[in-house]
Order: structure tokens, then C-alpha cells, then sequence
């Protein structure tokens, strides 16, 4: 339906002013109120400099109302230079819903929102010196419920992404910056609160979104040579790896590439690995999955990341084999993914010795579109008992609580509810005890870590001619970060919280990260009593508890401890009853086996020195990193003062003089020792 005009109004005149009558019908507000005077509405009469101006006031008009406006009909005279004359603008309910067609593409089934309304204002442009357009046609008559400014906001005319605003969400995309980081930035910056930009997420992930297809427009995926891009890199990085696949047509299809640094990472971290195959690089259209693991310090470390055509188990079996020869052919403990039938195929197929678990954030992501709209408002206690039952001591507890669970939430017969509780022994931690798992499977924040560093990856196709360099920069700018990380948690002073020796001995060999975490276990061993059942056997429980317990198996000669809670299997950290134990039995120390070298403050690549050169016959890579470790606690202590700096470098300086001295030769090495000494 168009705007509601009377019929009598006459043409503006081709010479002259082109001026139209009017009917007695149209509102029209007074002249007094001032040309463009944002506090009043449109009238007829108002005269402005262009169109756009006129647009842009009867937008800001119609936001304050509580309605949002669209460009209807422009028209235009016959004759040379005549050009445009005549605009319409009309409320966003105006007209019907255009009829869609019987055949063709599928169409989305969305309910139009017009309702015919007759709201609308029509300018016509006089012959003037400037030229200039005026008013004449206004109607703020509607037949729908006018919106509130919370609700009007989110109508696509005020919506606007300014020019300035436009070139910045560029330059947050191209750096990585998720959307919701991008928003919350600039409503800082805008000094706005949270949700009132002019602009939503979803607006901002179009721009992006055309920015990438316009940069793009004139390529297609034959253009785009990233097997070229990857030869170039290995000629300035000969540590690079890659391996690819053409189909019959000779397209690319399937891609892998790893770093250097990256394979010494997971030499020494590789021992638990998240496979993360759920996002796809839209401007090539191709399936996109990333290794990722854990260091010392608690930072996710990038292994290799594959681009694949299919994502059919063909194509997953055929990453992992090249994972793997990327990683000299070894296998991770732990294998981490989503829940993928083929990419589970695939992994009993090539990695047959490595156990197989789902990852919680990657499963729990989908709660949401799940289970809300069943549960509603017990959504969110149904999240808590579901986290509850996630970390339970025991399966036989797991399996009863969730018994408990279905009934008391109504969920008999709900699908997901039942393909989780069948695959349970692939993602709940019961099940999971005593599989080595780094913590990856633990903590919202490493799953926060990892999924930063996904985006980046996501990001650098805004540049897809440089994608492989790019790739680059977002594992550089990682390492940096981790390595601040790193530096800081090494400048902190330790806090100990327990007169336990045990304590001061962790903290020595341990990162902040690991022992951030046994000091936590430690803390609670002395809430717990030991029973000395018989001769290398103890029973730990609670102080409050009168049964129960965790059964602690201790061999003396050899130093091996052991509980059934499994927790040092399954993080590399020794548990509270363990530790009880060791208490109870006056050990200063944890046992070196329980203090293991990736959880160490320094990490040396295997049989690696500083610089990288492979190490001298006869020199041990323990001691090795035992010298890295004395280095790492020197700069600790240093940095505290600036007498403890000066001091600190005046020894090392003298030190590093008289070892140059010595012989290079290891023969003699005890003698060149006492010299030393």
C-alpha cells in the first residue's frame, strides 16, 4: 500500500518553485517552530539544504515518536538536467507484505511487519539558488502501538554505524577483537550504557561479514594459493611444516600446517591435547580445526591447525596422520574434541593407544538451545545440579544423581539428556579419573583462553592473500602474551598459607599456575584425618565424616604413593589425602615424582640447551633444567629491589666471566668443578 495522499494535489510545476497544493487533511505544524528544529516535527513548508538532511530529521523525529521510517517512492521530471524532484518517506509499517513466490529457493518464514500504516512525509525540490527541498506532504497519523525507546532502537533506521565507527570495528576485526569485546570497548569509549550503541552485535557482524566478501569479490577458492602462501613461509622459516591434498579437479582440498616452536611445545606439553573442529573459515568455506594443549603456566599453547574441504571422517583420519608426522610421530595421552561420530571414528582408527574424551565447554555451549526453552526459569538451577554432578568423587554417586536429576526436572524422554548420560564415560569427570587430562577439561577460563585464540584465527581471513602469515602473527602475539603471563607469575611474591615444609618446597619447583593448585589441595589436607590400616595402607576421610574415605597406598622403599581418588593421574597434581599422608608420615618434601617436570617453573626442550643446540654427551638434561630453574628464582628474587638487582647482576656478571674460562671439554668436569668452588 502506498502513503495516504489525497488525490487533489497537483504537480510541482516545471518552472518555478515546484510547489503542490496540499490537502486540508495533512497535518502541518506551525513555521514558528523553526527549520530543522530538532524538538518539533516535520511540517509543510520546512525547507532543507539536500534530501539526505530532510531523511536524516524525520529520522530523528520518528526514533523519539517511537517508530522508524524507510525511503518508499522517489520520482523525477521529464526533460534534460530535471534529475530527481520528488521523495517519499514512510513509517516502517507501511505497505503489505510483498507476496512471495510459488517456486524457487527456499524461503525464510518470517512475519512481516507491515500493517498498511499511512504515516509518512513527502519533499519536493525547488528551483532556487541553492536548490533546495521543501515539505509538502506530512501525515503522523498511524494505525499500529507506537514503540518505547528501548524497543525503538533496535528498528533497522536508527541503527547507524558511523563512518569513524565503521573504519574502527575494521581495526578491532583485523587485530581479533571478538564482537562483544568490540561493543563493550566502544560503549566505554561512547561513555553509553551497555546496549544503547546505535548499533547491534548483529550489525556489526554484517559489516565485518560484507567487509570480508567485498575484499574477496573478485577471488575464488582457486585463487587463493595457500599451498604457494606455505612454501614462500618454509623458505624463510625452515622449521615450518605443511602437507596437502588436491581432488580430482586439482582444487585444494584439505590443508595442515604446524611452526617449529610449535612442535617443541608439544614435545614437552603435547602430553594432553584439545582437537577443536566446531568453527569453518567462511571466506574459503572450509572446515577449521586446531590443536591446542596447556603449558606449565596454565596458557593454551598452539600445536597445528588443519582446513578441510569435508569434514567426513576421510578427511579427519587424514589430519590426524599428518598431526602426528608433524609431532615425529607421538601420540597425545588424552585427546580432547566435540561430540563428532566420525572425528570419534577417526581417532580409534589412528590413534588407537590415545583415550578419547569429549570436552565439557565445547558440549555445554549448546546448553542453552537445548534445555531453556524446556526448563525456563529452572534453567539456570538445572545448570548448577548438571556442574554439581559433573565433578562427583565417584561414578556410582554420578549415576544416582542423575537418576535424581531427570525426575526432578521433568526430563524422561528428552533426546540430549539421553545421549549424554550414554556417553558419559567420554565426558564426566567419575568416569574420566585416572586419564591424564592437564586440566584442559577443568576450568571456564582455559576454555575462555582457547576460545580467544580460535577467533584470532577466525579474524585473520580478513586478510585471506597473507592468511598464512597472518596465522603467524596471531601464534606470535599468543606466545607474547603467554610469556607476560609467565613473566608475572614468576615476579609475584608466593603467598604461603600452611607451616607445612612441604609447601615451601613446592613453591620452589613449581610454577604459580600448578602450585596455585596444590596449595589448594594442601590447604584441605588438614581437614582430613589418615587411618594407618595396616603396613603401606591408609584410610582418609574427612574430620566430619564416620565412613567413606579414599584408600592412600604408600611404598616407602621406592616413594610411590598412590589414591583411588586419582586426581594426580588426572592433572599431574597430588591430591589432599596424599598429601595427608605425607604429613602424617613428617615428610619435608614431595617426592620428585610427584613434582612433574611440566608443571616445573622451567620446561627445557628435551635434550635442548637455551639457545636450542643439542646438549654435550655426558651433560644430564636434568641438571640442565635444574640450572634454568635457579635462573628463573635469581630474577624472581631480583626484581624485588633494585640493591637485590645491582647485587644480583655484579655476581652473575663475575660467575659468567670465570666459567668462560673453563675448558669446553667434559673430560675432567669434577676437577673444573672444585676450581670453582
Amino acid at each position: 500500500m502506498t502513503p495516504a495522499e489525497p488525490a487533489s494535489l497537483l504537480e510541482c510545476h516545471a518552472s518555478g518553485g515546484e510547489e503542490e497544493d496540499e490537502s486540508p487533511d495533512e497535518a502541518r505544524a506551525s513555521p514558528e517552530a523553526g527549520d530543522g528544529d530538532p524538538a518539533a516535527g516535520p511540517y509543510v513548508g520546512q525547507r532543507f539544504p539536500t534530501h539526505d538532511a530532510a531523511y536524516e530529521f524525520y529520522s530523528g523525529f520518528a526514533r523519539r515518536r517511537g517508530f522508524s521510517i524507510r525511503r518508499h517512492r522517489t520520482e523525477g521530471k521529464d526533460g534534460v538536467g530535471r534529475g530527481l524532484t520528488r521523495r517519499y518517506f514512510v513509517c516502517h509499517r507501511a505497505g503489505s507484505a510483498p507476496a512471495k513466490p510459488l517456486a524457487g529457493a527456499a524461503q525464510r518464514n518470517r512475519t512481516s511487519l507491515r500493517c498498511g500504516c499511512p504515516a509518512y512525509m513527502r519533499i519536493c525540490r525547488v528551483a532556487a539558488a541553492p536548490p533546495e527541498w521543501r515539505v509538502t506532504g506530512f501525515s503522523d497519523h498511524h494505525n499500529h502501538a507506537l514503540l518505547g525507546q528501548d524497543e525503538v532502537r533496535l528498528l533497522p533506521a536508527p541503527r547507524v554505524i558511523s563512518g569513524a565507527d565503521r573504519d574502527r570495528i575494521l581495526m578491532f576485526a583485523r587485530a581479533g577483537i571478538s564482537v562483544q569485546q568490540m561493543m563493550r570497548v566502544m560503549e566505554l569509549e561512547k561513555c553509553v550504557v551497555p546496549g544503547n550503541l546505535p548499533f547491534t552485535e548483529k550489525d556489526v557482524r554484517n559489516l565485518i561479514q560484507s567487509f570480508r566478501k567485498a575484499d574477496h569479490e573478485d577471488e575464488d577458492d582457486d585463487s587463493i594459493d595457500l599451498p604457494g602462501m606455505c612454501r614462500n613461509f618454509k623458505e624463510k622459516d625452515p622449521s615450518f611444516k605443511f602437507e596437502f591434498t588436491r581432488d580430482a579437479n586439482n582444487s585444494l582440498q584439505n590443508i595442515a600446517w604446524t611452526y617449529g616452536a610449535s612442535i617443541q611445545s608439544y614435545e614437552m606439553f603435547g602430553d594432553a591435547v584439545v582437537f577443536d573442529t566446531t568453527h569453518r573459515l567462511s571466506a574459503l568455506d572450509m572446515a577449521l580445526g586446531i590443536w591446542v594443549g596447556l603449558n606449565n603456566h596454565g596458557v593454551p599453547c598452539f600445536f597445528a591447525c588443519v582446513l578441510l574441504r569435508e569434514l567426513n571422517q576421510e578427511s579427519l583420519s587424514w589430519a590426524l596422520q599428518v598431526f602426528l608426522n608433524f609431532m615425529n610421530r607421538k601420540a597425545p595421552q588424552t585427546i580432547l574434541t566435540d561430540q563428532n561420530m566420525c572425528l570419534k571414528e577417526a581417532i580409534e582408527k589412528e590413534l588407537p593407544s590415545t583415550k578419547h574424551a569429549l570436552c565439557i565447554w565445547l558440549i555445554a555451549v549448546r546448553f542453552p538451545s537445548w534445555f531453556s526453552a524446556n526448563l525456563v526459569e529452572r534453567y539456570d538451577d538445572w545448570n548448577n545440579e548438571f556442574n554439581r554432578l559433573y565433578n562427583m568423587d565417584n561414578t556410582v554417586s554420578f549415576d544416582l544423581g542423575w537418576n535424581d536429576m531427570v525426575n526432578c526436572y521433568g526430563l524422561h524422554g528428552n533426546r540430549h539428556i539421553a545421549s549424554l548420560f550414554a556417553s558419559r564415560n567420554l565426558w564426566a569427570l567419575p568416569y574420566l579419573r585416572g586419564h591424564f587430562s592437564a586440566g584442559l577439561n577443568a576450568s571456564p577460563a582455559v576454555s575462555t583462553s582457547i576460545n580467544s585464540l580460535i577467533q584470532r584465527f577466525l579474524s585473520a581471513q580478513t586478510r585471506l592473500a597473507n592468511f598464512i602469515e597472518q596465522v603467524s602473527d596471531v601464534i606470535e602475539y599468543k606466545d607474547q602474551v603467554g610469556e607476560q603471563e609467565t613473566m608475572q607469575q614468576n615476579l609475584q611474591n608466593i603467598s604461603l598459607k600452611t607451616a607445612s615444609p612441604i609447601e615451601g618446597h613446592a613453591a620452589a619447583v613449581l610454577t604459580a599456575h600448578a602450585f596455585s593448585k596444590l596449595q589448594d589441595e594442601l590447604v584441605m589436607a588438614a581437614h582430613y584425618t589418615s587411618f594407618h590400616i595396616q603396613e603401606s595402607s591408609f584410610l582418609v576421610r574427612h574430620h566430619t565424616e564416620v565412613a567413606g574415605g579414599c584408600s592412600v597406598t604408600w611404598n616407602q622403599r621406592k616413594e610411590h604413593i598412590s589414591c583411588s581418588c586419582q586426581l594426580f593421574e588426572s592433572s599431574g597434581i597430588l591430591c589432599r589425602h596424599a598429601l595427608c599422608v605425607l604429613s602424617t608420615l613428617n615428610y619435608f618434601q614431595i617426592p620428585d615424582l610427584y613434582l612433574p617436570v611440566r608443571w616445573r617453573r622451567i620446561q627445557p626442550p628435551h635434550h635442548k640447551c637455551l639457545n636450542g643446540a643439542p646438549l654435550p654427551k655426558g651433560v644430564a638434561s636434568e641438571r640442565v633444567g635444574a640450572l634454568q630453574s635457579m635462573v628463573t628464582a635469581l630474577v624472581s628474587e631480583a626484581a624485588k629491589s633494585n640493591v637485590r638487582m645491582d647485587l644480583a647482576t655484579h655476581e652473575v656478571s663475575v660467575l659468567l666471566s670465570r666459567i668462560k674460562q673453563q675448558p669446553v671439554s667434559m673430560h675432567g668436569s669434577d676437577e673444573n668443578a672444585r676450581r670453582l668452588h
